[in-house]
């Protein structure tokens, strides 16, 4: 449930498509599954199950009795009756060819008729198609005059009698047969282009009924006029001529008086039924031809006009003529149905899924979801403060130092809120800008500065946890410093290959090795742990730059062995480089062999061992009297002992 239209008059859209484009079905259940757990989505819910066809939908209507809608689409041809009640898909069934429109002839699914596009008009009851029939021209709409219990079928071309008029074919369902049909000028023809009519033929394209008042019946045609037959002595009562493009778009208000009608240039027009002037007349921007015309009712008793195209539903107001809300799906609109007294619209659209609409200024949910409105309060609740988007909230200290405290109750501009004030943004940006002339310059360099930041902190190498060989992920992933961006799932470590060297313990790397130890000179390498966890052993490695030297000791061991490899610190002090030759004669004397110099290689061992320290002697009483000890005054020869 989203809110699509923001505003006075707010449209909340409870199904329906959010690409223009329908995705695969193994991408759709993938998001799906995906979007699970996303918080956006766990308020999310579907209102009629399965309400959607394979490709598109062509027509939707609602019952008399509001238990059940049926929509019809594509592909392959089916209609699908759906229950209210139980809030799912009752039934689906397939026909032999696409469905162009249908009626409901029963207060509910029971008795429908279907004008296919194959010059057919099928008879559908529960237990399936219980008559079909051919027309002699394609049809276009559907009207039903219920007090005679005849059908009306506005047709394509010329009438076969070489009248020159187009014809509205009459079916008489309580005697089972065809009744003269109504002429209606709808022009020439071409010579010669048969009784179909060509390309361009003309034809009576809708046809409405005022059914609870009056009964007059309205059509309108393909040179722009609408003409009015009375079904009482079957004769035409009216023209209304003179509109620009033709007329797609036919709808009496309630009470019988007024009739609206839609052009092919997308013109909007409300007449009253004696006066041939127009109420008024509307654009709908888009210069696409008029599809739906409904006119509806508000709880307060309003007069509304619901106008729809391809692109777009816009709803006028009829006492002054203005657009008072309007809803833009992303996908092409092909028919609009209105649910009787109540806010909710639903479309049959090119999309897979059928929209549903719901507008509370324009009435109350459903009794078969009135859960809705519930749902609507508690988001109204929640996006209330969405209202003072365009307001900046200051306590009264922060008035005063903006210079705007003479403006308190007196101007709409401040709203007391708490211990505060809402101010409107406009008027906080001009005192802000007055109270501190370099706000603008300060805003920016702050905005550079973060920006700035920003770009650096995506320079830091990302970090990454395994179980062995943590070092080396390490060293891997600062050589990606240099680089634009930093992938840790990248190269090595994101190869399955080598997943065990960075998992499996018989592949950690052994730093106190020999190989180890040649191969890598520069690293530093912490010894075996006491039971104090500090290293025992440390090592220092050299080179011949200062700034590069490293020095890792973490404590020396108890029995005071210290080894160290240095060639340029010696007690913390720097000293001359000097060579190995010299390095030995100046720690221990050696004695040549008699047979002259070594030559080749030598091995030497040697074994550390602490030193011992050496028991000081007891000293002499006479020695410590010499030293300058105190002598005692005290005649107890026991506390000498």
């Amino acid at each position: 449930m989203k809110l699509a239209n923001p505003g006075d008059v707010p449209v909340y859209t409870i199904a329906g498509p959010s690409t223009a484009r329908p995705l695969p079905d193994w991408l759709a259940r993938r998001r799906k599954r995906s979007a699970k757990y996303d918080p956006e989505n766990l308020n999310n819910f579907e209102l009629l199950q399965e309400f959607e066809f394979e490709e598109a939908s062509n027509c939707v209507r609602v019952s008399e009795d509001g238990n059940w809608i049926m929509s019809s689409g594509t592909y392959k041809p089916q209609f699908h009756v759906h229950s209210t009640q139980e809030l799912s898909l009752s039934f689906s069934r397939h026909t032999k060819s696409e469905n162009t429109t249908f009626l409901l002839l029963s207060s509910d699914y029971t008795k429908s008729l279907h004008l296919q596009n194959d010059r057919s008009l099928e008879f559908h009851t529960p237990m399936g198609c219980h008559y079909e029939t051919r027309l002699p021209r394609f049809g276009r709409d559907l009207a039903y005059i219920r007090q005679s219990t005849e059908v009306l079928v506005p047709a394509v071309g010329l009438s076969s009698d070489g009248s020159g008029y187009g014809e509205v074919f009459r079916l008489d369902l309580e005697r089972g047969q065809y009744l003269r049909p109504w002429q209606i000028n709808v022009g020439t023809d071409d010579p010669g282009s048969g009784l179909q009519g060509s390309i361009n033929a003309g034809s009576v394209n809708v046809a409405t009924v005022a059914e609870y008042t009056h009964g007059l019946c309205a059509f309108g045609t393909s040179i722009g006029s609408v003409e009015f037959f009375d079904p009482r002595s079957k004769s035409r009562v009216a023209v209304l001529g003179g509109q620009e493009g033709e007329v797609t778009a036919l709808d009496f208000s309630s009470d019988g008086l007024s009739l609206a009608l839609g052009t092919s240039h997308g013109q909007i027009r409300q007449f009253d039924l004696r006066n041939p002037r127009p109420i008024f007349n509307k654009d709908h921007g888009m210069g696409l031809a008029i599809k739906n015309l409904i006119h509806l009712r508000t709880p307060t008793d309003e007069r509304k006009l619901l106008s729809a195209d391809k692109r777009i539903i816009k709803i006028w107001d009829e006492d002054s003529g203005n657009l008072w809300t309007s809803i833009e799906p992303m996908v092409d609109i092909n028919f609009v149905a209105h649910c009787p007294d109540s806010g909710m619209l639903l479309t049959a659209n090119e999309g897979k899924q059928q929209h549903v609409f719901f507008i509370p200024n324009l009435g109350l949910a459903p009794r078969w979801c009135h859960f809705i409105d519930n749902m609507v309060h508690e988001m109204e609740t929640e996006t209330r403060s969405e209202t003072y988007d365009n307001y900046k909230f200051l306590t009264v200290p922060e008035l005063k130092a903006l210079s705007l405290g003479h403006l308190v109750g007196k101007t709409n501009l401040l709203r007391p809120y708490m211990h505060g004030y809402f101010v409107a943004a406009k008027l906080y940006d001009q005192a802000r800008l007055i109270a501190n002339p370099y706000i603008w310059e300060e805003e920016r360099a702050k905005r550079i500065k973060e920006k700035v930041e920003k770009e650096r902190a995506s320079r830091i190498r990302g970090v990454k946890k395994v179980k062995v060989n943590q070092k080396l992920a390490d060293k891997i992933l600062k050589r990606q410093e240099k680089r634009e961006r930093v992938d840790t799932e990248a190269g090595v470590l994101g190869d399955d290959r080598f997943g065990k060297l960075f998992e499996d313990e018989e592949f950690k790397v052994d730093e106190m090795s020999r190989e180890f130890r040649a191969l890598n000179p520069s690293t530093v390498v912490g010894g075996p742990e006491d039971a104090d966890g500090k290293s025992t052993i440390r090592y220092q490695t050299d080179s011949d730059d200062d700034s590069n030297d490293e020095d890792v000791e973490d404590s020396k061991p108890s029995d005071g062995i210290v080894m160290q490899v240095s060639s340029s610190r010696a007690q913390g002090g720097l000293m001359k480089d000097t060579t190995i030759g010299d390095r030995i004669q100046k720690s221990r004397p050696v004695q040549k062999p008699q047979g002259g110099e070594v030559v080749g290689e030598k091995q030497v061992t040697f074994v550390p061992e602490g030193k011992k320290k050496a028991k000081p002697e007891a000293p002499s009483p006479v020695n410590n009297r010499r030293r300058g000890e105190r002598r005692s005054a005290s005649t107890n020869t026991f506390r000498k002992l």
